[in-house]
């Protein structure tokens, strides 16, 4: 058999075997659950966005998320790594948001990194556990942010 050839047979499974690990890391990443303090990264076609989970009450289909949104764009997942190593740097776009559970699975999201909760950041929150009609979205979050 002639080498070339060999060698592009062992390329082409070398590289599908490279795609299928990427697409397996992939589906694990966006298969772990999301618990409060998550970092969590979105897409959209000019770039990437950010938010957080602020708190989760209930369970399975009953659940409603907590969100805070972040203002800041970023053009790749790196720049995004980044601001989220000076998190006070990042502006606040929504405080507070509650989704539904089925809103929240219909918003595409990876788990980008993990820090704690401040006060400061679950002030809304609180506001809203107390408000005499809290209310809570059945729209995901890019159409509740007018992306999608």
């Amino acid at each position: 058999m002639d080498p070339n050839i060999e060698r592009t047979n062992l390329s082409a499974s070398h590289a599908k075997l490279s795609i299928q690990n990427s697409a397996a890391k992939l589906s694990l990443l966006m298969s772990q659950p999301f618990i409060p303090g998550d970092n969590l990264i979105f897409q959209l076609e000019s770039g990437y966005g950010l938010f957080r989970v602020l708190a989760v009450d209930g369970d399975g289909a009953a659940a409603v998320w907590h969100l805070l949104t972040y203002e800041e764009l970023f053009p790749d997942i790196e720049s995004a790594e980044e601001a989220l190593s000076a998190p006070d740097m990042l502006h606040v776009g929504y405080a507070h948001l509650a989704l539904t559970d089925r809103a929240f699975e219909r918003t595409p999201a990876a788990r980008l990194g993990h820090h704690p909760i401040t006060d400061l950041e679950l002030e809304a929150y609180q506001l809203w556990r107390t408000s005499a009609e809290p209310r809570v979205s059945d729209r995901s979050l890019l159409q509740l942010l007018g992306m999608r």
